[in-house]
């Protein structure tokens, strides 16, 4: 698991109109997955199923983002972690780039707190 550069990925979405997005979502649910432990939704299920309904499902799943990402920062004893499910969740509705930049950010910390990155700072 690496951490991303935020900026990087908002770029190559942008750049890519989209399509490194997909990659990203993909990858922001598999490494939420490993780090707290939780083995459902994989993220090409749940890119599918947020396909399939228009979006609907995405909305669940940034509240579920918010649960998982609290409970991997609760395994790890992280000081000050707070549970943004709702946050997310409003964010998926109205500025879905800009959740994602923060679950992103949640995710490098624990990446970091869990011992480093691999020699890996600083990849996309």
């Amino acid at each position: 698991m690496r951490t991303r550069s935020i900026p990087v990925c908002i770029i190559l979405t942008l750049v890519t109109c989209g399509i490194y997005g997909i990659y990203w979502f993909i990858m922001l649910t598999e490494d939420a997955n490993a780090l707290s432990g939780r083995q459902s939704p994989s993220g090409g299920v749940a890119f599918l199923l947020n396909l399939v309904t228009c979006g609907i499902y995405g909305i669940y799943w940034a509240y579920q983002m918010g649960e998982t990402l609290y409970a991997a920062a609760q395994q790890r004893n992280v000081y000050g972690a707070s549970n943004n499910n709702i946050l997310y969740l409003i964010l998926q509705i109205v500025f879905q780039l800009v959740g994602w930049c923060l679950m992103q950010n949640e995710i490098n910390k624990l990446i970091v707190a869990d011992g480093g990155n691999n020699g890996n700072y600083g990849s996309y």
